[in-house]
């Protein structure tokens, strides 16, 4: 299968993307009228800009960093376990993140995210 009809293929670009705190190539991936969620249904971002300004945010914490655990694709859906390094405000920790990307014409058109409990780095 081409890169380009690869549903996993955006998915991964993004992710290079986010852990280069690139946000242009990251939204690249990302399709005009994207909805990006919380676990099931509960919309955060509506639309590519919304998306922008929430990862232009995010892309500012100095300890970003999203490490790939497992990836599995079932026809346009492609499925991500990562765990996430973040800048809490409490301090620098981790969560696991479940990632539900929906693929349409080499883009994603919905994301579902279900956080795990983060896990604060000791001292």
């Amino acid at each position: 299968m081409s890169e380009t009809l690869d549903p996993a293929y955006p998915v991964q670009m993004q992710l290079e993307a986010y852990n280069a705190r690139d946000i242009e190539a990251f939204m690249m991936w990302w399709s005009e009228d994207c909805r990006y969620y919380a676990f099931p249904d509960t919309l955060l971002a509506d639309g590519a800009q919304a998306i922008r300004r929430r990862h232009v945010e995010r892309f500012r914490e100095p300890d970003l960093q999203g490490r790939l655990l497992h990836r599995l694709t079932v026809g346009n859906l492609v499925i991500d376990h990562e765990t996430v390094r973040r800048s809490f405000p409490e301090g620098v920790g981790e969560v696991d993140v479940v990632c539900l990307y929906e693929i349409e014409n080499g883009k994603i058109v919905k994301a579902w995210f279900k956080m795990g409990e983060k896990r604060l780095s000791a001292g």
